[in-house]
């Protein structure tokens, strides 16, 4: 282990498990053959017993191996930015924080549980991981991950973001994972699905069902998901409890939380270790996820029982769905073309915990260009959907004249988006 002084660069030595927290118990994960509650025994195929032990886990406070320690601090702490050009460009009272995970060796928030994922399949002797990508922010992280541990990683990614993002498929090769557009000919659900239509541009649902077709079918293989499960969204509390920890030191606390939704784990690391005193009744902070308007999972989707796949291999969960069979437009947020969401998010906002806004694909971009031109970072498609509604909500203080404080997450930079912004700026880009 690599000497670091954990106490100076100050990232937490625990994750935080909000479950126990909740106001009511998640309703559990279903078995598709019996629809009795899953054995937790049958997701031994899947994945390591150390992460189904954390998705169930009562545990408030879990601790961060060591080894997950050492290569997270490559990176973090991740910073906690004030954006004041940005509030000057506004003119607003209002004060906007954001906390920059694009610094990360993959550009996002992704590796925060790439890494745990790829330590705890190790721990136990697994060599090989497939998975799925949307916009290839996850499969590169797990790729970077795998490498650490000596793990092959087969990443399904779907086909249209492999068409429209060249280079993050170059940056998954070059930490040695092997990529496959999806739908592919290689697994029976990507076969049955080009044969009915050869010009399918996959979706994450399609993917997942490949990836975890092949990790069935392969003793030595393991399944990791990028976000949706429990164990998932724990591991990327780090990014609220450092946001903590940074606004503190500048005698600050927000007022309004925001996150880009896809699958939830981005929204719910930074909104979770902020919740908990919500939940308490000690702060009443209000929390906004943001989903793309062509894949409205939470604002148009239904709370009921379903699949995580489109071909209906995972155990039924009960969430915000659009059906598990939907196919979203090909938006340039790969990342969030997700047709269901994460059951903590899902319940939070049944209880009427949080907020949730769809906004169009072109309304980000214009949201994107205005940081950039001031910020100076360009953010992912992703994130732009964050950036989009933090700018909404500091013109209505600009409005009220209310100083609140307002943070987002900025969880990947753009740097291999540039086609997308290319479109954007040569009027091309439609929603």
């Amino acid at each position: 282990m690599k000497k670091i002084l954990l106490e100076d660069y100050e990232i937490p030595k625990q994750w935080y498990n909000i479950l126990p927290d909740l106001p009511s118990p998640l309703e559990p994960p279903l078995d598709p053959e019996t629809n009795q509650p899953m054995n937790p025994e049958k997701l031994k195929v899947l994945f390591p017993e150390a992460l189904i032990e954390q998705e169930m886990s009562q545990e408030r406070w879990i601790d961060i191996p060591p080894e997950v320690l050492d290569i997270y601090a490559i990176w973090r702490p991740t910073p906690l930015i004030r954006a004041t050009k940005l509030e000057e460009f506004l003119d607003t009272p209002a004060k906007i924080y954001y906390k920059y995970e694009g610094i990360s060796p993959a550009g996002s928030h992704k590796p925060n549980t790439a890494v745990a994922q790829a330590y705890y399949n190790a721990r136990e002797g697994i060599k090989r991981l497939t998975t799925e990508t949307g916009a290839g922010q996850w499969g590169s992280s797990l790729a970077f991950a795998g490498q650490y541990f000596g793990i092959e990683v087969n990443v399904y990614m779907v086909k249209v973001s492999y068409q429209q993002k060249p280079y993050r498929r170059v940056l998954m090769e070059t930490w040695g994972a092997k990529v496959i557009p999806s739908p592919s000919p290689y697994t029976n659900t990507g076969k049955k699905i080009l044969e009915q239509d050869p010009d399918n541009p996959g979706s994450l649902g399609i993917a997942i069902s490949e990836a975890v077709e092949e990790a069935l079918n392969r003793d030595d293989t393991h399944y990791s998901l990028g976000s949706v499960l429990n164990h998932v969204i724990l591991h990327q509390t780090v990014i609220g409890l450092e946001a903590k920890k940074q606004l503190a030191k500048v005698k600050q606390y927000p007022d309004i939380i925001i996150g880009s939704a896809g699958g939830g784990s981005n929204f719910a690391g930074l909104s979770l270790p902020f919740m908990i005193e919500k939940l308490q009744g000690d702060k009443d902070p209000k929390f906004i996820a943001v989903e793309p308007a062509s894949c409205p999972t939470l604002t148009k989707g239904k709370y009921e029982y379903d699949f995580g796949d489109t071909a209906g291999m995972t155990p039924l969960m009960k969430m915000h769905t659009l059906g598990h069979d939907f196919i979203p437009p090909s938006i340039h947020a790969g990342g969030l073309r997700y047709h269901g969401m994460a059951p903590i998010i899902s319940k939070l906002y049944e209880e009427g915990l949080i907020d949730a806004v769809a906004v169009p694909q072109t309304a980000i971009f214009k949201a994107a260009l205005d940081f950039a031109r001031t910020e100076g970072i360009i953010p992912a498609p992703e994130s732009a959907h964050a950036v989009k509604v933090a700018i909404d909500e500091a013109i209505k203080c600009r409005e009220t004249g209310e100083e609140k404080v307002i943070l987002f997450n900025l969880s990947g930079h753009g740097l291999l988006d540039l086609s997308a912004y290319q479109q954007y700026l040569e009027g091309k880009l439609t929603d």
